[in-house]
C-alpha cells in the first residue's frame, strides 16, 4: 500500500474495523517514512458470471452504461445515475455472494430505474427483456399502471401513519397492495441478457 502523501510503500496498520454488512474493512494506517496517517477501505470484490461461463470483476460504470443510453433525452442527471449505480451495487453486495450471475445485474437495475424514470425503464426493459412486439410494451405499461394505482391507494394510509392517526403499517402490508405480477420478478420474456462487469478496488482516503 503506497502512502498517499509521499508514495512510500512501508505503511503500518494501526486499526482495522469491519463494516456492519461485512462487505468492507476500514483500516487506519501510518506511513513509516513521513509518519502521516490515512485510511483505506477494502471492499469485497464482486465477480460477474457470464453466460459463456467466463467471469469478470463487477464494474459499476459498465453496469449502468445501458441505463445511460436509455435515459438519453430524459430529465435524469449524472448524479441520478450515480445513485442508481450505487443502489445496484449495494443490492448485489447484500446478496452475500462474491459471484453474481450476469442476469442478476440487470434485474437489480430494473427496480431502481422504474422508480427513477418510467420512460427510461421501458426503453431499458425493451432491450433487456427482448420485447418482440407492441404487445410486449403494452403489457409492461399495464403493469406500471397497476403498480402506480396500488401506490396511489396506499398513499392515504402512509399519510395517516406519518401524522400518527393510524397504527403502524408494516412495509410488507403496503407491498401486498401491489399486484404480484407488477413486482420485481424475472420476466418470462427475459431470454437475452446483457453481460455486465464490475470492479471494486481498495482506495486510499487521506484523512490527515
Amino acid at each position: 500500500m503506497h502512502c498517499p502523501y509521499c508514495r512510500h510503500t512501508d505503511t503500518k496498520v494501526l486499526d482495522s474495523r469491519v463494516s456492519e454488512d461485512g462487505a468492507a474493512i476500514r483500516r487506519r494506517r501510518r506511513c513509516e517514512s513521513c509518519e502521516k496517517r490515512f485510511t483505506t477501505v477494502e471492499l469485497m470484490q464482486l465477480t460477474v458470471l457470464k453466460r459463456s461461463g467466463a467471469t469478470e470483476p463487477f464494474n459499476r460504470e459498465k453496469a449502468i452504461a445501458g441505463v445511460r443510453k436509455a435515459c438519453k433525452g430524459r430529465p435524469v442527471s449524472e448524479d441520478d445515475l450515480a445513485c442508481l449505480g450505487q443502489t445496484v451495487e449495494d443490492t448485489l453486495r447484500n446478496e452475500g455472494a462474491a459471484e453474481i450471475p450476469a442476469h442478476e445485474v440487470g434485474m437489480a437495475i430494473l427496480g431502481p430505474l422504474r422508480a427513477l424514470d418510467p420512460v427510461a425503464y421501458l426503453r431499458f426493459a425493451s432491450v433487456y427483456k427482448s420485447f418482440s412486439s407492441a404487445d410486449d410494451f403494452e403489457d409492461e405499461i399495464a403493469l406500471l399502471r397497476m403498480e402506480q394505482a396500488a401506490l396511489d391507494d396506499a398513499a392515504p394510509v402512509v399519510e395517516e401513519r406519518a401524522q400518527g392517526r393510524s397504527p403502524v403499517v408494516e412495509e410488507r402490508a403496503l407491498r401486498a397492495l401491489v399486484p404480484e405480477e407488477a413486482r420485481d420478478e424475472p420476466s418470462r420474456r427475459a431470454r437475452n441478457h446483457h453481460d455486465h462487469e464490475a470492479d471494486a478496488q481498495p482506495h486510499a482516503v487521506p484523512t490527515g
